[in-house]
């Protein structure tokens, strides 16, 4: 069997942009922003979180079993997803197949609640351990869909999505799988979450109502910070070797650290970037690269190493560039999943997706190879690069 290609057979997401693909392109065909406001952290805070029919999606799945009520959403999500992508991809329980989920921050919602019911009561509730362990995602979903190969979560930060899709191909290309399920969740607005991304100062203060866009992702001219927190989750189903219903192929992957000056540095032309583009790009012509879903999230340091780290590698001919989080802001462990998902989009439609107050890019042949950058905390980046069918 030809492992080199690694068919991507299904996708699932639900997210600020819905709960299924043409909803999702629907979206991204247009040029609003899915921010709004919620008072988080004792204020009015811009956030993009799931449309009312998405949160009635994951209501009746916390409904459809007792073990579920007490669950955080970012189990719940995941199971959203992955039960879509699972069906999708025509995965049965005769099939063996492996599961990495991860998440940033895990459940943070309920380690929350049930931290301050400990400080004003002296009690910890009976479920508050196995309920906030990270290592829960992958477990709920693998009894959810009764599957039986291996699972795995981990936390690496924001490249944690783009990791457990390294891992499965990883898995799939020792032989030791033929299928897995990879993705990220991240249900992360909540007081404190948003807290802390206010300590940091890299949390957007542009109000929305005076501006037309509060997440400034990819304007590499901006003077503040201004990134936003969105919620939601994406799965694929990755098969070893090329398949009848494959809709793209993993062709490269590649990931890099780079040493730190401290907690969330990164270097001024993103070195850990770098690497990790080039190791993904391999053989790759790089005049062959049709576009880059970048990371950019939206902070002025951020965005400009990853724009410095693109230069050094691909020279004066740049492919086209974009990035989603201007309009569905940053979510964490799910955001690199997410760009793997408007990569997809773009690669299925033959449309690129700019950013409206970006500069004016125009496609001028068909987009059949897109690389996905992710990076975290730490300098810790991955690159894949997929290609259409």
């Amino acid at each position: 069997m030809n492992t080199n290609k690694i068919s991507i057979t299904a996708f699932s997401s639900i997210s600020p942009l819905g709960n299924n693909a043409e909803e999702v392109w629907t979206n991204y065909l247009n040029e609003n922003h899915c921010f709004s406001k919620r008072f988080l952290d004792q204020q009015e805070t811009s956030t993009a979180s799931l449309s009312e029919e998405s949160k009635r999606l994951v209501a009746e799945i916390r409904e459809s079993d007792p073990k579920y009520k007490f669950l955080d959403d970012s189990v719940l999500f995941a199971l959203a997803a992955s039960r879509k992508a699972v069906e999708q991809a025509g995965w049965n329980s005769e099939d063996v197949f492996g599961i990495n989920i991860g998440s940033s921050r895990g459940a943070t919602d309920l380690f929350e609640k049930h931290y301050k019911e400990y400080i004003d009561t002296g009690k910890a509730q009976t479920l508050a351990s196995p309920t906030t362990t990270l290592g829960n995602i992958s477990s709920w979903i693998a009894h959810d869909l009764q599957s039986t190969g291996p699972e795995i979560s981990h936390s690496i930060t924001c490249s944690t999505a783009l990791h457990a899709l390294l891992n499965g191909v990883a898995w799939l290309k020792s032989g030791m799988a033929d299928k897995f399920l990879v993705g990220g969740s991240e249900a992360p607005l909540t007081d404190f979450t948003i807290a802390q991304m206010r300590a940091l100062k890299i949390y957007s203060r542009i109000d929305q109502n005076q501006e037309a866009w509060p997440n400034l992702a990819f304007d590499f001219e901006k003077t503040q910070n201004t990134m936003i927190l969105g919620e939601g989750a994406a799965v694929c189903c990755l098969e070893a070797g090329e398949t009848e219903n494959a809709i793209a192929y993993v062709t490269g992957v590649g990931y890099a650290t780079e040493i730190l000056e401290h907690n969330i540095s990164i270097s001024a032309e993103a070195t850990c970037f770098q690497k990790s583009m080039k190791m993904a790009l391999k053989d790759e012509d790089l005049e062959s690269i049709d576009a880059i879903v970048m990371h950019a999230p939206g902070t002025i340091k951020g965005d400009l190493t990853e724009l410095r780290a693109i230069e050094k590698v691909f020279g004066e001919k740049l492919p086209l560039l974009t990035t989603n989080k201007w309009k569905i802001g940053h979510t964490f462990g799910a955001s690199g999943i997410l760009s793997l998902e408007l990569a997809l989009l773009m690669i299925q439609n033959d449309t690129f997706i700019g950013v409206p107050f970006g500069e004016k890019q125009n496609q001028s042949k068909t987009i059949k190879k897109v690389l996905i950058n992710a990076v975290g905390f730490g300098g810790n980046a991955v690159s894949v690069l997929i290609e259409k069918r």
